[in-house]
């Protein structure tokens, strides 16, 4: 069952099979598509994402992080979601390198959205079958129908 939210993303960038190093290398792949797709400043995203990741880090478990920060400049819910080509530390409580991750960047003001997408980002990525089917895609396409399936977009 695909978790049922009241705020949907109003754009999902999407990247399959990405070849980073680090968590940084993926908070700057982020950035710069944010910026080169909507605008934003990518100094701002990567620093909103590094800023947050330094309270605590974002990864769930099973190889799986969601980087999320509020942005003055953004006007709408973004997203971006990435499947790695190798695993990448982001101190996961559970140890396992992360291959999946979904940048979320909302409106300063969205308090309530922000807990929303959150919530159902977190449903969506717990299921093991997500997880496989993120991993399996070899095309950004599967991966905007798997988030599209999940009820993100």
């Amino acid at each position: 069952m695909s978790p049922t939210l009241e705020t949907k993303l109003a754009d999902l960038l999407v990247f399959s099979r990405l070849s980073v190093t680090s968590k940084k290398r993926v908070f700057e792949s982020a950035a710069e598509a944010f910026g080169d797709v909507s605008g934003l400043p990518k100094e701002a995203v990567y620093r909103g994402l590094l800023d947050r990741e330094k309270l605590g880090s974002t990864a769930l478990g099973d190889g799986v992080a969601i980087p999320h920060c509020r942005i003055e400049e953004c006007v709408a819910p973004l997203g971006c979601l990435m499947s790695l080509t190798d695993p990448v530390d982001f101190s996961a409580s559970d140890g396992v390198g992360v291959d999946i991750i979904l940048v979320l960047l909302v409106p300063s003001q969205a308090t309530q959205d922000h807990l929303n997408l959150l919530a159902g980002a977190v449903e969506l990525l717990s299921k093991e079958s997500t997880r496989v089917a993120i991993r399996q895609a070899a095309q950004p396409s599967a991966l905007s129908e798997i988030a599209a399936m999940g009820g993100l977009v």
